[in-house]
């Protein structure tokens, strides 16, 4: 995933938005979490503290962080994930 912003959305005297964080948001997973939260704080920075982006971004923010802390590193995998028993043959040395 590439870090940088595109254009448009940090032109200088563009106003952030919801949609902007929102969008973002979007292919948030385990993997991606640091680098969508580090794509949220640049987006936020310098808003002031009740900018509606803000409080949208500060959420997203915490929320990622979750993600990342708990979505790959507890090492728990979903029954529907359980990976398949081993096909190897046992060999016997009779």
């Amino acid at each position: 995933m590439n870090g940088a912003e595109g254009p448009d959305r940090v032109a200088p005297g563009r106003e952030v938005t919801v949609d902007d964080v929102r969008e973002l948001l979007g292919p948030s997973t385990p993997h991606f979490a640091l680098q969508i939260r580090d794509r949220v704080a640049r987006l936020i920075d310098g808003l002031p503290p009740d900018d509606p982006a803000r409080v949208e971004g500060e959420r997203a923010i915490a929320r990622l962080q979750r993600l990342a802390d708990d979505g790959q590193a507890t090492g728990h995998v979903p029954e529907h994930e359980q990976p398949l028993p081993s096909l190897r043959l046992e060999r016997h040395d009779d």
